[in-house]
């Protein structure tokens, strides 16, 4: 599958699609093209903002190719080795110093779902989308750190919830409990993420790794520890050409110009 993944960087913004219409499954090609697409763009300071995304209008990712795992795996290193990619891919997603966006349609299933919860920005479709982590129904569990960013982003009674009972929750229901930043229709989904890239891509590049080291890096530290983070991202941006800019257009009453400087 060399078209597995298909990138595209427009004016700063890296779109990352999975090109396995209708069901996008994460292929272990898929998985060892978004690995070497997400270490680029965290070395690349031309990238401002990733959107993940998949191709057509059915699924965003029904998840992990089964019968390839139980057929592949073993040339890989066993199972575990292939959870330690996929953990390790979407860890890197989540540390990285840029923003990131995933759009939710159609099925959001096991790994469908524990990438979006990797990326900072999560929208999904009004209409047709069935999120969730059904492994129990598979007698499993989620195997991709779906359990902890799950809880982490939606309380534990609502993680239990929606795991214990294998539930598959629309788009506006994940807008409720708060798993989604934003519902829009589906025809206009791709284009809100796109529209959501552009405005983080415009923001000062310093300033946005820094309120993300303090959000994501440091939100569940210690508060002393917190604020010490915090502190250190604030001397970063300090008299670079970006924060005099954002003071000087403030001053002039006109919108800042940021360059990355």
């Amino acid at each position: 599958m060399a078209d597995s993944l298909l990138v595209e960087n427009d004016g700063g913004v890296l779109t990352l699609t999975n090109n396995d219409a209708p069901l996008n499954r994460m292929t272990f090609e898929y998985m060892d093209a978004l690995e070497e697409a997400v270490n680029d763009a965290a070395a690349d300071p031309a990238v401002r903002v990733l959107v993940f995304t998949a191709a057509g209008d059915k699924d965003f990712s029904v998840g992990m190719d089964l019968k390839q795992l139980q057929a592949g795996a073993k040339a890989r290193g066993g199972p575990d080795a292939v959870f330690d990619q996929r953990l390790r891919v979407l860890r890197a997603i989540e540390t990285m110093s840029k923003p990131s966006i995933a759009t939710l349609f159609g099925y959001c299933l096991g790994g469908g779902l524990e990438l979006p919860l990797a990326c900072h920005f999560r929208l999904a479709a009004e209409e047709g989308a069935r999120i969730g982590l059904p492994e129990l129904d598979l007698g499993s569990v989620p195997a991709w750190g779906g359990t902890a960013r799950l809880t982490r982003c939606v309380g534990r009674d609502q993680a239990l919830d929606m795991i214990l009972r294998a539930k598959k929750i629309s788009g506006p229901e994940a807008l409720r409990i708060g798993l989604v930043q934003e519902v829009h229709p589906l025809a206009k989904l791709k284009d809100a993420a796109q529209a959501l890239a552009r405005e983080l891509a415009s923001m000062p590049p310093v300033a946005v790794a820094g309120v993300l080291e303090a959000v994501v890096g440091a939100g569940s530290a210690p508060l002393d520890e917190a604020l010490a983070v915090e502190r250190r991202a604030v001397h970063r941006c300090a008299r670079t050409k970006d924060q005099i800019e954002g003071m000087v257009a403030f001053m002039e009453k006109r919108r800042p110009v940021f360059t990355g400087e």
